[in-house]
């Protein structure tokens, strides 16, 4: 008798768990990693800091592989991470340096700014209004520029399946996809124009490239002071005493994130690195050319302006940089070895 009632309450036991099991809501795959199988095996990507270059900070959270690179740029070509057709390409073109040939309707006018070396800033867009990592910047781009519709990336299996395998999960959210994309901005790294080989005693300027480069490099021109030495720019926030009044929105620059009015017309210092690539210069693209630029930092400059930048206020430069006709060819021709072929035509970063 003992052993039929044992055998009883063992039916009785099974019976339960069955119907708990049957019973159990069924999981949302979008919310949870039951189809996916974990990290697949991946090739360590080996970072190194080109020579003269700071040393770039790479998220702890964030380490780099090469199939992870790879997915960062399959999404930078994708235009199903945009509703209008655009894809990040759109706006950055690799054979204008990753920038663009006119201004950003998107932006309200503001020009289309190159993605380069960005491994080493701590402050992005013209107005600084990011700061902090690529990261960062990725996921504004995808949550704010893009507004991209995850429930429809969620139905992609092949992104669900290459995150599973390169992140470990198949649940693709915006922090989770501005990881890759990050990744992929990290490497676009030019560091072998003329003037980088000039430095490590590669190749030699011309003449007038090398003229160009003292004027630049001195008092004389006194651009290395915002556009530093091998990066290009300091990746701070100046007023340069481009405007004097503040006609549109997009001019107020730095003020727009603080709302301190000492900010006002201060903007991110451009890296000027494939400069002569661009057709279009400052933050709303109102210079056409290089000659131009010059010709405004050589007499154009605003200097009443209350928060402009103190180098633009050096003794000797009340009337501008006074340069001769010859020393501004000469400074454009230093800006023309800026660019890096190397860099626009590199395989690793087409489509």
């Amino acid at each position: 008798m003992k052993l039929k009632y044992k055998y009883k309450v063992l039916i009785v036991i099974t019976i339960m768990i069955n119907l708990a099991i049957s019973c159990r809501k069924p999981e949302d795959n979008n919310n949870n990693n039951s189809s996916c199988n974990g990290i697949g095996t991946m090739i360590p990507y080996t970072w190194f800091d080109p020579a003269r270059f700071p040393k770039a900070v790479i998220p702890a959270d964030n380490q780099m592989f090469v199939e992870r690179i790879a997915l960062g740029k399959k999404l930078f070509y994708d235009t199903q991470l945009s509703n209008n057709g655009e894809s990040c390409e759109t706006c950055h073109k690799q054979s204008m340096g990753f920038s663009a040939s006119e201004v950003s309707s998107f932006d309200n006018g503001l020009q289309k700014m190159p993605l380069v070396n960005m491994a080493w800033y701590n402050n992005f867009m013209w107005s600084g209004r990011i700061t902090g990592t690529l990261e960062d910047v990725m996921f504004a781009e995808l949550t704010k520029r893009f507004t991209t519709d995850f429930n429809k990336i969620n139905t992609i299996q092949e992104y669900k399946d290459l995150f599973c395998r390169y992140y470990g999960t198949d649940n693709i959210t915006p922090e989770l996809m501005a990881k890759p994309l990050a990744q992929f901005m990290r490497v676009l790294v030019s560091k072998n124009n003329k003037y980088d080989r000039f430095l490590l005693g590669l190749e030699n300027l011309s003449i007038d490239e090398k003229a160009g480069h003292d004027i630049f490099f001195t008092e004389k021109g006194d651009c290395f002071h915002c556009h530093v030495q091998v990066l290009l720019t300091d990746n701070q926030m100046h007023n340069n005493g481009l405007d004097s009044v503040y006609k549109k929105d997009i001019d107020k620059g730095f003020y727009k994130v603080t709302g301190n009015l000492q900010d006002m017309g201060k903007f991110r210092s451009s890296n000027l690195r494939n400069v002569a690539l661009r057709t279009e210069f400052m933050h709303d693209g109102r210079f056409k050319t290089l000659e131009e630029v010059v010709n405004f930092y050589n007499k154009d400059v605003h200097r009443g302006v209350a928060n402009i930048d103190p180098v633009m206020l050096k003794p000797g430069k009340e009337n501008g940089l006074n340069l001769t006709e010859l020393e501004k060819k000469q400074l454009v021709a230093f800006l023309k070895t800026l660019t890096d072929n190397d860099f626009i035509n590199n395989p690793d970063f087409k489509q």
